[in-house]
């Protein structure tokens, strides 16, 4: 009697490393207003549309790691910038940037999709002091809580060094 042997496992290829042109793309067909712009540091998007997309990218696009949450501090803005990868697709990290106001910075934050944004998000706003929109915990990580000012910006001044010694 012969006995037919189990058939052989399929491959499943990955699918193939992104090319962030065509993600921006992808974003501009799904949220047209979004994408503020593209360049090789990364595409920029509207703050009232970042936690949509960044949905869309987890969601359907697969984007499922967080990588880290950081931000910049330039003479007229701060800038949140996110990198983002897919661990079935593998390649190099996407990033993501959101530009929020020096008078008012505020961006929406991204536990809802990332939850690994927590800490992250809680870092960037104790150091830097902009806020995170609907973060559940949203308070001082590093700092203690009575500690005035945000020491990683660059308008930041200790009264301590600012005195001769």
């Amino acid at each position: 009697m012969a006995v037919n042997a189990p058939p052989a496992p399929t491959e499943t290829k990955p699918a193939p490393v992104y090319d962030p042109n065509s993600i921006a793309e992808q974003i501009k067909t799904q949220y047209a207003d979004a994408v503020e712009s593209t360049s090789a540091q990364g595409l920029v998007i509207k703050n009232e549309r970042l936690l949509d997309v960044a949905r869309y990218l987890h969601d359907e696009l697969h984007f499922d790691y967080l990588h880290n949450v950081t931000s910049v501090d330039w003479p007229d803005r701060f800038e949140v910038v996110y990198h983002v990868s897919s661990i079935d697709r593998g390649g190099a990290p996407l990033t993501l940037k959101a530009n929020a106001k020096r008078e008012d910075p505020t961006v929406p934050s991204l536990v809802p999709v990332y939850r690994g944004a927590d800490f992250q998000e809680r870092e960037v706003y104790d150091m830097m002091g902009i806020r995170f929109l609907g973060h559940p915990n949203l308070r001082r990580i590093l700092m203690w809580d009575g500690f005035e000012g945000y020491p990683l910006r660059k308008d930041y001044h200790e009264a301590y060094y600012e005195e001769d010694h």
